[in-house]
């Protein structure tokens, strides 16, 4: 499927809180409605060291990547998180992933940043192999262990 990648921009705060929703409801995430994160998204939207794309139509999209970037002395420029990868499971196996994962990575090295992070489940295989067979490891270079990310609520 070849679906174009487009950047949301806040008009689509609304269509991006639903699919984040949509996200954390598939994965049973607890987490706020998508009237709540469309109201947070429409001034994240806003800022330059936030981005979502996009695929299918911006009124009605199939998928989204949702990125971060932050500053870091390790690199010239940002570090960028990749917070979510979604894809509407009807139209998974279609190469929308991918294109919005390689979308979000050319967007990020024509930003500078010197890494990108994904944070993903250990017991999600199928998406660990799927970021692996696009070049992502959890081995750090010349390394033979795996990195782990620790979380704390606040």
């Amino acid at each position: 499927m070849s679906d174009p990648v487009l950047r949301a921009t806040s008009a689509e705060s609304a269509v991006v809180g639903r699919l984040l929703w949509e996200f954390n409801e598939e994965f049973a995430v607890d987490g706020p409605g998508a009237d709540e994160f469309a109201g947070r998204f429409t001034h994240l939207l806003d800022r330059d060291d936030v981005v979502v794309l996009l695929t299918g139509s911006r009124d009605d999209p199939t998928g989204f990547a949702f990125l971060t970037l932050r500053p870091t002395p390790y690199y010239d420029g940002p570090l960028a998180q990749l917070e979510e990868l979604y894809v509407k499971p009807r139209l998974r196996d279609q190469g929308l992933g991918t294109a919005l994962l390689r979308a979000a990575v050319d967007l990020v090295r024509s930003r500078h940043c010197g890494e990108i992070h994904i944070n993903v489940d250990e017991v999600d295989v199928d998406t660990r192999r799927f970021y692996e067979r696009h070049g992502f490891t959890n081995i750090q270079p010349g390394e033979d262990y795996r990195m782990l990310c620790y979380i704390r609520e606040l």
